[in-house]
């Protein structure tokens, strides 16, 4: 009887989870999220905290929690407790468990991941339960964070992205009279692992007791507790946007420091001294070395001191405008009075080596699903670079990868001929005769077709449209504009940047 009853209540529960109506859940949450937007605008700070208190304490806020850490990539990765929410019952039932008293979370279990260099990143994998209360509260942070943040900040906020940061970077450096010729490269050591706690805790517009917990609450490595003094762990859900947070009001500390100037003689003098930044990676354009060595970086060293953060002294540095800079895998360089800004180097030859190590760790793999994995790699990558001058990269890289596609071939058959390895692997799919293809089904509808491997050069390249730095998504004023965003990228269009051209 027991059993029967168990699975009755077990049944409920699934089915109460399926039968949510999400947007309706949705539009609660949005209300509130626009009323938090307004009342940090009006400088309402009592507002804002009721207002916050009322989203993290009702039922769609943590049913929109709860849907997030169990519909995302991480979804079946367990923290230290090793429980994860996948059946339905036991998501609605964990909905009821997001309450702030009494909340207690577990340690940090600590993973490393490889870094470019070589070196390992650590990351901290909080249980599903931390994970949805910090999604929870995050519902209640981010319309402040997106409200108060710096324009040119494109790190972890949403409707923005890498792109806009590079397009940034044109059309600040591409002015052919009166642009900016020296940039500094920043980069902070350890961003996440060493911003100061107290400093947090004083200023992060969020439940102070809550963020204090999450703060302290160690992390497991070998079965062994550690505490954490500094920092905010790489992997929590809510930890980019107290990065964001924690680095916001650098862009107007230059403004107010290196706004227009007057000279002798009454003339203004502008030094040109803008911010873009992505995360913990940021550029400061200026027009002197001197300027942005004797002036901009002590300010920003006091800066990043006072939140417990540093420059590294590795990938810190001052360049020129024509010997150009690498920027989140691209490089900006001025050649004959033109900013070109074409795939970086370093990012090309990282994806030739992932490509090879592909053909390395499949050397006797069937061809079709050789071509599947190889095509949504180089489909990924191209489409990274297809708003910047990339056309040439992309064939360079399509005639490299045929190299090494050639070579992965004749392994294979060390015996063949090089014209039975060509008939073999290659194919005349119309005017082209070198295409890497093999006979294939449809998984559908059965009908037999070519499947042939995607090529970078295939990617067409389109000119982005940086997104407005005003613009939030949280606030209703904006709706009207991010939906013509969204359709027209929808239907593979440039969404518009707003009207008018942004001043510098």
């Amino acid at each position: 009887m027991n059993v029967e009853k168990s699975m009755c209540a077990s049944s409920g529960l699934a089915s109460r989870w399926d039968r949510l109506d999400w947007s309706r859940h949705e539009r609660q949450v949005r209300r509130l999220q626009a009323r938090i937007v307004k009342a940090t605008q009006e400088g309402r700070w009592g507002r804002v905290k009721s207002l916050q208190w009322l989203l993290t304490h009702s039922f769609s806020g943590r049913a929109l929690a709860v849907d997030r850490v169990t519909s995302n990539q991480g979804a079946k990765t367990p923290g230290v407790d090793g429980a994860t929410w996948q059946m339905p019952e036991t998501r609605y039932r964990a909905i009821g468990s997001l309450r702030r008293r009494g909340y207690q979370p577990q340690p940090l279990r600590r993973v490393f991941i490889p870094k470019s260099n070589g070196k390992l990143r650590p990351l901290g994998i909080p249980t599903i339960k931390d994970r949805a209360m910090q999604a929870l509260y995050l519902l209640a942070l981010e319309p402040i964070a997106e409200t108060t943040g710096d324009p040119n900040s494109y790190g972890f906020r949403k409707a923005r992205s890498t792109a806009d940061a590079i397009q940034q970077c044109f059309c600040t450096l591409s002015h052919l009279d009166d642009s900016a010729e020296w940039v500094f490269e920043g980069d902070i050591k350890g961003c996440f692992d060493n911003i100061s706690h107290e400093w947090m805790l004083t200023h992060i517009p969020t439940d102070t007791e809550v963020l204090r917990k999450w703060l302290q609450a160690g992390f497991v490595d070998k079965r062994t507790w550690f505490a954490t003094e500094a920092g905010t762990p790489q992997g929590g859900i809510i930890s980019p946007t107290l990065a964001n947070l924690t680095l916001d009001g650098l862009e107007q500390l230059l403004n107010r420091h290196f706004g227009l100037r007057r000279v002798p003689g009454g003339k203004r003098f502008n030094p040109r001294v803008h911010l873009i930044r992505y995360a913990d990676d940021f550029v400061i354009t200026g027009r002197s070395r001197e300027l942005l060595e004797n002036e901009v970086r002590p300010l920003v060293e006091r800066f990043l001191n006072e939140r417990g953060l540093q420059l590294s002294p590795e990938k810190t540095k001052i360049t020129h405008i024509r010997e150009g800079f690498d920027f989140l895998g691209q490089n900006v360089r001025k050649h004959r009075e033109r900013l070109l800004v074409i795939p970086a180097h370093k990012n090309v030859h990282a994806f030739l080596e992932r490509i090879r190590t592909i053909l390395h760790q499949n050397k006797m793999s069937a061809q079709e699903p050789l071509i599947r994995h190889l095509s949504l790699v180089i489909r990924g990558w191209a489409n990274y670079h297809r708003h910047v001058a990339a056309k040439d990269t992309f064939s360079k890289v399509d005639y490299r990868i045929f190299e090494s596609l050639w070579y992965w071939a004749k392994y294979r058959h060390p015996n063949k001929t090089p014209g039975w390895i060509a008939k073999r692997y290659w194919q005349q799919i119309g005017p082209r005769f070198w295409e890497f293809a093999v006979d294939a089904h449809d998984s559908r509808d059965g009908r037999p077709f070519k499947l042939r491997l995607a090529r970078a050069a295939a990617v067409p390249i389109r000119r982005h449209v940086k997104i407005r730095s005003g613009a939030n998504p949280f606030d209703p004023k904006w709706r009207t504009y991010f939906e013509e965003r969204a359709l027209l990228k929808a239907r593979g269009l440039n969404p518009r940047g707003g009207g008018k051209r942004e001043t510098l």
